[in-house]
This record gives structure tokens, sequence and C-alpha cells, in this order.
């Protein structure tokens, strides 16, 4: 069984609590990411994800100058780059959540996303069925 260190992204982009909505939606929009984990003074303290942006700063009408900080989801699931994918699965569907930090609040490692899992494990699919000759 695969473990979440061989599929997790090690890179992770972050940004201060006081990033501006409008700043974390561009950044977001430039790397082509759905996430940015807030950091205050090297230690995780959130998370920004696109879901946010959209059901409750945009739908709500929020100013776009506000700060991150005021919106971020606090409650961070963590996992170790040790664990098995389907550790990270179960945790994922356990907490309602799409992605997982790997390490700490104090060491960000990487983090492990449903399309990582996915990608990392076709649901048993035989390859060969997409050769064309």
């Amino acid at each position: 069984m695969k473990r979440v260190g061989e599929v997790m992204t090690p890179y992770v982009r972050t940004v201060p609590p006081e990033t501006t909505l409008r700043d974390a939606a561009k950044e977001m929009r430039k790397f082509g990411i759905g996430s940015l984990v807030v950091v205050d003074k090297g230690r995780a303290v959130g998370i920004i994800t696109e879901r946010d942006l959209v059901y409750r700063i945009v739908a709500e009408g929020v100013e776009p100058g506000r700060k991150v900080e005021e919106f971020m989801s606090r409650d961070l699931k963590f996992i170790s780059k040790d664990a098995t994918l389907r550790e990270a699965a179960r945790k994922m569907a356990a907490h309602g959540i799409k992605r997982l930090l790997v390490g700490s609040r104090e060491s960000l490692e990487g983090i492990i996303t449903v399309t990582d899992l996915a990608r990392a494990d076709p649901l048993g699919e035989d390859p060969r069925s997409y050769t064309f000759t």
C-alpha cells in the first residue's frame, strides 16, 4: 500500500493572515491550486479554499479587501507522511474534507488531496485498457 509521502505535494503555498481575500484568490488562480495554508510566525494557523471563496465570500457579498484570517478554517487536519493512502481517505471522509496537511502546525511537510488519492489508486483499473494500437 502506498504512503502519503509518496503522493503528497511537498511544496505548500502559504500566505500570511493579513492577505486580502482578493490576493488569495489571485494566488490560487496564478498557481492553479484550490487552497492556501495560512501561516503566522512559521506556524500553520488556517486554510482558505476555493470553496470558502465561493460559498462564504462571493455568495455572501463580502468585500474582497478583507483579510483571510477572518474567513479561514482554523480546525486543521493533519496526517503523517508515513500513513497509508487508505488512512488518509478515511480521515478525509470522517471529517468531510478534501485536503489534509502533512506534518504538523510547526512543521508543514506537504498537502494531500482527494485528487492525489484518485491519481495514486485508479480504483483497480487495468492500465492496459488505455493502451491503443
